[in-house]
């Protein structure tokens, strides 16, 4: 017999226990990138198609023990987390709190009894534990690095020798222990703002103090504040800061005139709306020589009066922003300023920084100035003024608003053109009696008058952006505070189109950001004044990403604007202030400031915006289940606005009130929910409740002190 002919013995399949050895050292030579299965095979000889299949299941019990993580599908990478981590913490009252790594890594469980008594937000270390099979990581918090709320607002329970603090907020499993001798005066039933003082390492509840007695729960403004304290927003001015603001000279010399440009013979008015004491911005228009329009852009000189550093600045670099409640404004500024000196009443004169357009008759810009200005207003107009004058041709200054009107549409026709979306949302608003009860809900929407005031308002916001941002190439931009936006969410703009899909609607979700931009608007006018406008409305928003302050110029998607900052506002935005000194600084001749601590403030501005945004929305919250409370038992249309694990919101279609249908209440069916179809499905009748769909939905419970309303659905 040949050699060639005699058999040849094929190579022993190698054991599970050795591929395993093999794969682990592979992953511990190669820390830093992710691999697929056929490239590990390759690294650790693997052949034939049994051990292909075994090198698969090795990686899944990989995974499985956390010693890998699966970074996208069919990738694999060391999982090179520690023991210790750091992050913060995220507390919830049903003991489902979590951890969330810096790294952006995957959030790791941590029970109750491993939380060291950490509180929601706070910075922490933790110890990873051993990984159990099927269950997700899990940690213990071995020390607080840095707390983030130490103060909590509820409802007092005053005991004999002690009381307690029953919380608003879900936050907290346990109510805080206060002793009897720390109440300050408060009594059962009376709203508190409440310390934490100390957690003993044994003890079930929190030991606080009462800082505040905010009122008597159920009180509108006891709950008001209760608001705003939640939010660790600030309720009363400081009476120093008052004080200091009362100091200030309401003289305008002819020194500080004859520096400025005077505008005081121009026409100019104000337009705001019918309860605004702070009137930030003033038009001026006149028809020059040449037929062409000049349009002044007046904006309140705060910066004059507020000195850098001194106590006013600082409270208003804290605050950041005025808070707009249901009921009230809590002013970023003390009174003086924001309705006194720097108010542009009609009448008065007034010292201003301004942006002056030359326009010509189709809106076209021709040159533009900025620069210190004094004013005198001549009339102020409500919007609802404004607006009768645009629709009837009649009233003050008729030729002169008319023309600022044209002039705005045809700016916004342009920036719609270059891809601005027109997301216009109906603002719910209450006609409140003096004890701040609601009587009735009304919707605020955009007219004429309001998108007038806009478009000029637009206009100088990134004229001034582009006047400083704009540079030649090759040149470096000075640190500025620009406002921001993103391009929208990818997986969010392909969930939109998805779920659009079933109403017969279409969105573009790639292509150029104009493209983009365009497809949304037509979505937008494609569902006007249909039932499904404000769900598809409020969906395409969440689409989009958040606007923020920043020194890092990526330019703004939703106004498709390369440039935009926030120029107009001074008297109730901090970033205002800041570009109005920027912008004297830069034009004095002054050096490129610090971008790392102007960004650490750009940061603050934009945290604060979100709390008072936050705030805003849980007074109105608050309003509508107190509208709401006397209409126990009554039955609505209503459009379900949100399918949760937990059972479906629903929203009243006549005042746009939202209450939740729980899950006990759906009862005729085990219902499962598919969070990809936005829907609960019943496993055995596979009826469905779907974002969108109609219903009709009775009252049964108005919870004020959870701001919540409880439907049930009534066929």
């Amino acid at each position: 017999m040949s050699i060639d002919k005699i058999p040849q013995k094929t190579a022993p399949r190698r054991k599970k226990s050795d591929i395993v050895a093999a794969t682990i050292a592979f992953f511990n030579n190669n820390t830093s990138n992710s691999y697929n299965y056929k490239q590990i095979g390759a690294e650790i000889g693997i052949k034939k198609q049994p051990e292909r299949l075994m090198l698969m299941s090795i990686l899944e019990d990989l995974v499985e023990d956390a010693f890998i993580t699966e970074t996208s599908k069919g990738k694999y990478k060391s999982n090179t987390r520690g023991v210790l981590l750091e992050g913060k913490f995220e507390r919830r009252s049903n003991g489902k709190n979590f951890f969330v790594p810096e790294d952006g890594s995957e959030n790791v469980f941590v029970a109750e009894r491993n939380s060291a008594h950490a509180m929601n937000g706070d910075k922490v270390r933790i110890q990873m534990l051993a990984k159990r099979k099927g269950r997700g990581s899990e940690g213990e918090i071995v020390e607080i690095l840095e707390r983030k709320q130490t103060r909590f607002v509820g409802t007092l329970n005053v005991q004999k020798h002690f009381a307690f603090l029953e919380m608003d907020s879900k936050i907290l499993a346990n109510d805080i222990f206060i002793p009897r001798e720390k109440l300050k005066g408060g009594k059962t039933g009376d709203k508190a703002l409440v310390e934490i003082v100390e957690w003993p390492e044994r003890a079930k509840n929190p030991v606080g103090e009462v800082l505040d007695v905010l009122g008597e729960a159920g009180t509108n403004n006891a709950e008001m504040h209760a608001i705003l304290a939640e939010f660790g927003l600030p309720y009363k001015y400081p009476e120093n800061v008052t004080a200091e603001a009362e100091k200030i000279s309401d003289v305008i010399t002819a020194e500080e005139i004859a520096k400025r440009e005077d505008f005081r013979s121009v026409t100019t008015f104000t337009i705001d709306p019918r309860d605004a004491k702070d009137f930030d911005d003033a038009l001026s228009i006149r028809q020059l020589e040449n037929g062409n329009w000049e349009i002044g852009v007046h904006i309140a000189d705060v910066t004059h009066y507020v000195i850098p550093g001194g106590i006013i600045d600082k409270e208003g670099e804290e605050r950041a922003t005025s808070v707009y409640l249901v009921d009230r404004t809590i002013p970023m500024l003390p009174e003086r300023l924001s309705n006194g000196l720097c108010s542009l009443r009609p009448n008065e004169e007034k010292l201003c920084y301004s942006a002056i357009f030359e326009l010509n008759d189709k809106a076209d810009i021709k040159k533009y100035r900025i620069g210190r200005t004094v004013i005198n207003s001549d009339r102020r107009f409500t919007y609802e003024e404004a607006q009768d004058i645009i629709e009837t041709g009649k009233g003050d200054f008729k030729d002169d608003v008319l023309k600022l009107d044209e002039l705005a549409k045809k700016l916004r026709a342009k920036r719609f053109e270059n891809g601005s979306i027109a997301f216009e949302r109906e603002e719910v608003r209450f006609e409140i009696d003096p004890d701040g009860k609601p009587l009735s809900v009304y919707f605020k929407e955009q007219k004429d008058s309001n998108k007038l005031i806009e478009e000029f308002m637009l206009l100088a916001n990134r004229t001034v952006a582009e006047f400083i941002g704009k540079v030649a190439k090759g040149k470096k931009a000075k640190t500025f505070v620009y406002r921001i936006h993103d391009v929208p969410n990818p997986e969010k703009m392909e969930s939109l189109a998805q779920f659009i899909r079933r109403f017969g609607y279409k969105v573009k979700i790639d292509g150029s950001n104009t493209a983009v931009a365009k497809s949304i608007n037509q979505l937008l006018d494609d569902v006007h004044n249909k039932p499904e406008e404000n769900l598809i409305s409020t969906i395409a928003i969440r689409a989009m990403a958040k606007a923020v302050y920043s020194t890092s110029n990526i330019g703004h998607y939703g106004l498709a604007f390369d440039y935009y900052t926030h120029f107009t506002s001074p008297i109730r935005r901090y970033p205002d202030m800041m570009v109005h000194r920027l912008l004297t600084h830069y034009m004095e001749g002054g050096r490129s400031v610090s971008e790392q601590q102007t960004e650490n403030e750009c940061k603050h501005c934009s945290d604060m915006e979100q709390l008072a945004a936050n705030a805003e929305r849980a007074s109105i919250k608050y309003k509508q289940v107190e509208y709401m409370s006397d209409k126990i038992g009554r039955v609505f249309k209503a459009v379900i606005s949100g399918v949760a694990e937990w059972g479906v919101y629903a929203e009243i279609e006549e005042n746009k009130c939202e209450g939740l249908v729980p899950m006990r209440e759906l009862d005729d069916d085990f219902y499962e929910f598919d969070e990809k179809n936005y829907c609960l499905r019943g496993r055995r009748t596979r009826k469905e409740y779907r974002l969108g769909d109609e219903i009709n939905v009775k009252v049964v419970r108005a919870n004020l002190e959870r701001k919540q309303l409880d439907f049930t659905i009534v066929e």
